[in-house]
């Protein structure tokens, strides 16, 4: 009985390590020929026995071994299945899935992510001339706008601030310099939206949108040289400024139905008959479109006269519009959520266009969707995410200094432990954030189009960016509640809801989106087998879907392995880089094991639900979430290697990743838990959790070392806030936070001696009396800290203070104002 035991434990070992390193089929088969002889030999079975299953084995071996007779009996029988079982993709369906590039995500998909290769990408650079026009211009600009005048007063830019932008380029950072643009990488892009942002949410959007999916975007790509030529140094240059009008009333998240449309037909334009389209639509929605000259436009294309080709219905289309054209209609203004950045609809009804208004020429007629699918990565990645990021670095840097500077129970409020909660949280999500906005810009710079991380990116850091606004506004209580031109929170807490709502909404996004179209994209064989089963025929396709499809089996089977030795070793056999931070290198192998149990999860997701798994919405979502984790722990280990391991920082490498990885073990629980073939999901749990889920939350320690990094100035927090504007001077409302941050931490002594007096009865406070005027009078604290503790108090109560207004808001005072500036227009 030993031995038998013993070969088994050996027959067990053996097959769990051709498994787990995913050994090729061949190799299985050997190595099974290898272990029948051998238990055949030291069991002594019968002749009788032994040729039984010689007989076997040798009829079975060519089927694992063997390709052509493996594609005969098995491989073309589960082919003609899965074509019959696969349903039909539609064009829009099939650009959307081949849209962008896979990058990073196809390394977590797979189940054994290269954090050898990961920690190789370059870290991307800001260049001289990139830095210089942060430091000058963007400096500039910001000082120029005040919020309160852009959200209260103007309910826009400010004029000069409008020229300002124009005339710097800033309409026209992604356009190349040869057509008068200032070419910026993708880090530069999202470092100039980012300081914006921390300023202006009007200021940093009309920059942002400009720069992102919209009419710059596409001809670049798309366009004819006729149409770069005349279009890009205007939008360079701000003497074009573009919107794209896509949404429609019936057609929101669902872009691909919009039911706008144009029909090719014959017109006059400018005294003569040409080819074109008389187009109809209605849009909302629409940022910058009140105030654009050139209109991008969405819509079906018709040919029902063939004038262009056999095709009656084209698709969708892209055209360049300018709304001064007769028949355009620029409506009047959205207001959403008092953000006052440009934004409002616009229609048209059988305006007549040239066909050469279309971008690209009459050659792109109906290519409009594969062209906004393309394009839509580069800017997703850069826009929302940054200026999130810049919310949440500038809410972080404002809320502890005001944590440290407001006092309550004779304690500044920092301290108590349950504001220390809330700023540790914010802090921490600070440093992933940051993580994530440079590692997305550096994929976009090395060429890439992300399209997963793209969508993990704007909903995770959109999400957190509420969270840490959420968090804020309870810090600051009702000096956050009570708008005016010195509360420094209050806008963005408003206005968060917009960019979760746009470029996609949050919750279909995540439901739909990451996982959705992560598994098809990033899977290493799922498309394959796709595209073996639905456009490939004959031998072509048996010998693809095969390679692919007993791929995948191995692919499963090493995962699932993978998993379940990486749950009873406690990931002790997890991969980590070579030269990874000794501090950090748990925190791979951690990685690593979910990366495996994620990968594991979703094949037999997939397999046990088929096609059903896309409508279980809860699900998939879930599997998202879990996807989106691995990104996001991947972006904070990244980030601490590029900026040269500052040790300081672990605190927030250890709380953010600690949570991540819990809140991607709760996501795979609650799959599991909610999983529709019971039987399965306890089999899933054995082998992902064999020892019970092991990941817990972040430590109250930890919690606390995060708070006390925006609690005390230095470099730490000077690095976790790089690159957002602080207001300089003592006008400025951040300027004076700052300054009465500082001035709070340098007259800590002098507090600190008041009190002990105060204790030991040498000074008795009085009302209407200062203590410092008490302690100087008492021989406790000298002039020169007299005159500290005076400006600290001062700087305090400006602080604190909360802004009032007349009862009809300042209304009346505002007509005059601009009745005034009117008057002197008028006279100039």
């Amino acid at each position: 009985m030993l031995d038998i035991a013993i070969f088994a434990a050996a027959t067990i070992a053996v097959l769990l390590l051709l498994a787990f390193f995913q050994a090729p089929i061949l190799l299985w088969t050997v190595a099974s020929g290898l272990m029948l002889a051998t238990w055949a030999a030291a069991l002594e079975f019968s002749a009788q026995t032994n040729a039984v299953l010689f007989f076997l084995f040798i009829l079975i071996a060519p089927v694992l071994a063997v390709p052509a007779v493996r594609r005969r009996l098995v491989s073309d029988h589960v082919l003609a299945i899965f074509r019959r079982i696969l349903p039909d993709m539609s064009q829009t369906e099939k650009e959307a899935i081949d849209a962008g590039t896979v990058w990073w995500d196809a390394d977590l998909f797979s189940g054994k992510p290269d954090w050898n290769k990961m920690l190789a990408i370059p870290a991307p650079k800001l260049s001289a001339e990139e830095q210089a026009f942060l430091d000058g211009p963007c400096e500039e600009v910001c000082a120029m706008t005040n919020d309160w005048e852009v959200t209260h007063e103007y309910y826009d830019l400010p004029p000069q601030v409008w020229q300002y932008v124009k005339d710097k380029g800033f309409l026209g950072m992604i356009i190349p310099k040869q057509y008068g643009g200032l070419g910026f990488s993708a880090i530069a892009h999202s470092a100039v939206i980012m300081k914006l942002s921390t300023r202006s949410n009007a200021l940093g959007v009309s920059v942002m949108v400009p720069n992102s999916l919209g009419p710059a975007e596409l001809l670049l790509h798309y366009g004819t040289d006729e149409q770069k030529h005349h279009y890009l140094p205007r939008l360079a240059k701000g003497i074009d400024v573009p919107c794209f009008a896509l949404t429609s009333p019936e057609a929101g998240s669902d872009a691909a139905s919009i039911p706008d449309y144009g029909v090719v037909c014959k017109g006059m334009y400018q005294g003569k008959e040409v080819l074109g389209m008389r187009v109809t639509w209605d849009k909302r929605y629409i940022t910058l479109g009140p105030v654009a000259t050139l209109l991008g436009l969405a819509f079906r294309l018709y040919d029902p006269e063939h004038l262009l080709g056999e095709k009656a219905d084209l698709g969708i289309t892209c055209a360049l519009v300018p709304t001064s054209h007769p028949g355009v209609v620029i409506g009047r203004r959205h207001l959403p959520l008092n953000a006052v950045f440009q934004n409002g609809p616009n229609s048209g009804k059988d305006v007549f266009m040239p066909i050469d208004w279309i971008i690209g020429g009459k050659d792109y007629a109906g290519k409009g969707w594969m062209m906004l699918m393309g394009c839509l990565a580069a800017g997703r990645s850069i826009s929302l995410p940054t200026s999130s990021v810049g919310g949440a670095k500038g809410l972080a840097r404002v809320t502890g200094a005001y944590a440290r500077v407001r006092s309550q129970f004779k304690t500044p409020i920092g301290k108590l432990e349950g504001v220390e909660e809330a700023l540790g949280r914010i802090a921490a999500n600070c440093y992933m954030m940051d993580g994530v906005r440079i590692m997305t810009a550096g994929a976009v710079d090395l060429g890439e189009k992300p399209a997963v991380i793209s969508a993990i990116a704007k909903y995770h850091m959109t999400e957190r960016a509420r969270q840490i606004v959420d968090d804020s506004m309870d810090i600051h209580g009702g000096k956050g509640i009570c708008l005016g031109p010195n509360n420094w929170v209050g806008r963005g807490y408003q206005v968060i809801p917009v960019g979760i709502t746009v470029e996609g909404a949050n919750i279909l996004t995540r439901t739909l989106i990451i996982f959705g179209q992560g598994a098809i994209r990033c899977h290493p064989y799922v498309l394959r087998e796709m595209r073996a089963a639905k456009e490939m025929q004959g031998a072509a396709a048996s010998i693809e879907f095969d390679d692919a499809f007993t791929s995948h089996i191995g692919h499963t089977l090493s995962n699932g392995v993978r998993t379940f030795v990486h749950g009873i070793t406690s990931s002790r056999l997890g991969q980590v880089p070579r030269n990874g931070a000794p501090e950090t290198r748990h925190y791979y192998r951690f990685a690593s094991r979910l990366a495996a149990a994620f990968a594991f999860l979703s094949d037999v997701s997939m397999l046990a639900m088929g096609g059903a798994l896309k409508r279980k919405e809860k699900i998939s979502g879930r599997l998202g979430d879990v996807l989106s984790m691995l990104y996001l722990v991947s972006a904070t280990l990244k980030h601490y290697e590029d900026q040269g391991r500052q040790k300081e920082d672990i605190p927030l490498i250890r709380w953010v990743v600690r949570d991540l990885l819990y809140a991607a073990q709760e996501a795979i629980d609650q799959i599991l838990s909610n999983f529709p073939i019971k039987s399965v999901a306890t089999l899933l749990r054995w082998t992902i959790f064999p020892l019970g889920m092991s990941f817990r939350p972040p430590l109250d320690s930890r919690n606390h070392e995060c708070a006390k990094i925006v609690l005390e100035p230095g470099a730490t927090r000077d690095r976790l806030t790089d690159g957002i504007y602080v207001g300089t001077g003592e006008s400025d409302p951040t300027g004076v936070l700052e300054a009465a941050f500082l001035a709070t931490i340098a007259c800590e002594p002098v507090d600190e001696k008041l009190r002990r007096a105060v204790k030991k009865g040498q000074i008795v406070p009085q009302p209407g009396v200062d203590l410092g005027n008490l302690g100087i009078q008492n021989g406790i604290i000298s002039a020169e800290e007299l005159a500290l503790w005076q400006r600290k108090e001062a700087l305090r109560r400006n602080v604190i203070k909360v802004d009032d207004f007349p009862q009809d808001f300042g209304r009346a005072e505002l007509a005059a104002k601009f009745a005034q500036k009117t008057h002197a227009a008028k006279a100039a």
